[in-house]
């Protein structure tokens, strides 16, 4: 059988085919979707509704967003072990209660607070004693009553003395016993032994880790925690690609997303390391935090403004569209009268505007008003 001529039609379709076929895959990655389109032309009156902006190198300052978390002011935050060994018999204050230095916070029946006072005044009446011994025997010494050698030792001995009185002391300062009681032992009076625990600085107790009847250990056990709440940590986490655009004393706000309004502070620390959870670098910013409404743990927004000056070609916001492919791309003013389509790419950007790192050079006039219309009529 005679195989039929193919319709010209048929004929058309296969051409085009072996075309298609011919074209490399590079060469159709290499093409530029935007060269393909026409350039836009617009009549008059719809030019009057175009605004265009003339793209020039400008300086900036980067605002870098990062989230966050609360932390207390660890330069001014004291954990407080007990200073002495024995079971709590009594706390004296409650979570979140404000405190000033040297208030009361738990009572401790110690044997070592017991002790350290029996020591002192022991150590008392003998620095007295030996003090007496060494006034007579200086006397003594002034008519020929004894040997030189003998009053030396006595001055030796009332010198030893005295030491171990101030050591003791001092142990018993160590135990932060309250004045009076100090007073009654210094006068060899009796009065209440039981161990106080008290605040070493002013704060609010942020954390309170005793009950009574539980046995402490003197230097281990954890009782409170004071801190100083009118000033706090917010630790941000800044991502590496951001890093080069915070330093030290930049200014940031802090949102905790709340109706506290925002919260004002400064980068104090970078760290030197990268958060193995999450791959950032943290930044802490130290914040005032009036009415204590910032709390330890708090999720917040943190957004710090850049003192670094860098220079790029910005252009607004509204310049910048995206296609099929979700490609930035931006309207061109050419010579002619017409607006070419040019895509781009972008570095920082802001509310207002975007850096574009390339695509486009000094000079060049986007369309900044009126680009969605462009966009519409190339579409056509």
């Amino acid at each position: 059988m005679m195989e039929r001529p193919l319709p010209g039609r048929t004929i058309v379709a296969a051409l085009a085919l072996l075309l298609v076929a011919g074209c490399s895959p590079a060469a159709e990655q290499n093409d530029n979707a935007s060269d393909a389109l026409a350039n836009v032309r617009l009549t008059k009156a719809q030019l009057s509704r175009i605004a265009v902006y003339t793209v020039v190198p400008l300086g900036y300052r980067q605002r870098i967003d990062a989230p966050g978390t609360v932390d207390f002011d660890n330069d001014q935050a004291t954990a407080i072990l007990s200073p002495f060994n024995g079971p709590v018999t009594q706390t004296l204050v409650a979570l979140g209660q404000h405190v000033v230095k040297g208030q009361p916070l738990a009572v401790v029946q110690s044997g070592d607070f017991a002790a350290a006072i029996g020591t002192y005044r022991k150590a008392v009446v003998a620095a007295d004693n030996a003090r007496r011994v060494a006034n007579a025997d200086r006397d003594l010494l002034a008519h020929n009553g004894i040997s030189d050698r003998e009053a030396a030792q006595a001055q030796t001995d009332a010198a030893s003395a005295d030491a171990d009185r101030a050591a003791a002391l001092q142990a018993l300062r160590a135990l932060d016993v309250d004045g009076g009681t100090l007073r009654n032992a210094m006068a060899g009076k009796s009065g209440n032994v039981a161990g106080i625990i008290r605040a070493p600085v002013s704060g609010t107790v942020v954390d309170k880790q005793v009950t009574p009847g539980q046995l402490l250990q003197a230097g281990t056990s954890p009782t409170f925690t004071v801190a100083n709440l009118s000033q706090v940590w917010v630790l941000a986490q800044i991502p590496s690609s951001d890093l080069g655009a915070v330093r030290l004393n930049d200014d940031a706000e802090i949102d905790p997303g709340t109706n506290a309004g925002v919260f004002h502070g400064k980068v104090e620390n970078i760290a030197a390391a990268v958060d193995p959870a999450t791959r950032a670098v943290v930044a802490r910013v130290v914040a005032a935090n009036p009415g204590d409404l910032l709390k330890k743990q708090m999720y917040v927004n943190v957004s710090i403004q850049s003192s670094r000056v860098s220079t790029g070609l910005l252009v607004p916001v509204s310049a910048v569209l995206r296609d099929e492919q979700n490609l930035p791309f931006v309207y061109l003013a050419q010579r002619d009268g017409s607006f070419a389509r040019r895509n781009v790419a972008l570095g920082y950007h802001d509310s207002q505007r975007y850096e574009v790192t390339s695509g486009l050079q000094s000079g060049d006039r986007v369309v900044v008003n009126g680009a969605i219309f462009l966009q519409f009529m190339q579409n056509q």
